[in-house]
């Protein structure tokens, strides 16, 4: 298990881990690891699923990390509260993604997030959370993608693409075993990997 926590910096792009709240094992498996799935492929570093164990999703993003390429840290078990201490501590910012934040499209806190050039915690609930993730003593922005009910996932992925300004669907990932080659019809695939 990592301890995740704002890294120095990487070309000067601040690092952007997901904490997952609200997690239920026997609900919510394949949507958490979806989120965690999106974090990966839209370039967070890590991913944080608070407050319980689930060691099918670990294995899961662990393997398609391997396979796929690139670096993915992983975490859970730890309590939101400690993990959002902790990144406060070493000068991280934290981000909820709500619905009732501010409208990533018709205001300015994307910007005056950027501009504070500091790595991000991003918290993506999955059932309803408490209310202390408003306050400013938890989030430092809350973040809405739209005002309309949605998909956690959904949001994230539209915050990390506006974050990275599209940059991370182009980005390569080191030590791939498995590539994907865009083509306008039919699939191919680079791989060192043996499939069943």
């Amino acid at each position: 298990m990592a301890n995740l926590k704002p890294t120095q910096k990487q070309n000067d792009m601040p690092q952007i881990v997901v904490l997952r709240w609200g997690h239920r094992p026997q609900r919510d498996v394949r949507l958490t690891t979806h989120v965690a799935l999106t974090a990966r492929a839209l370039c967070a570093s890590g991913f944080i699923l608070s407050d319980v164990e689930d060691p099918k999703i670990e294995e899961t993003i662990m393997k398609v990390t391997k396979n796929w390429g690139g670096t993915f840290s992983f975490e859970m078990g730890t309590s939101w509260k400690k993990a959002v201490r902790d990144w406060k501590a070493k000068d991280g910012i934290v981000t909820h993604l709500t619905a009732y934040g501010e409208n990533i499209q018709t205001s300015d806190v994307l910007s005056r997030i950027k501009k504070l050039n500091k790595d991000v915690l991003v918290i993506v609930g999955s059932q309803k959370v408490p209310g202390e993730f408003y306050s400013s003593d938890v989030s430092d922005f809350n973040v809405s993608i739209g005002n309309q009910p949605h998909s956690e996932c959904a949001a994230l992925a539209i915050f990390l693409d506006r974050f990275f300004e599209g940059k991370e669907l182009a980005k390569g990932f080191e030590k791939a075993k498995i590539e994907i080659v865009p083509r306008e019809r039919g699939k191919e695939i680079k791989s060192d990997v043996e499939f069943p």
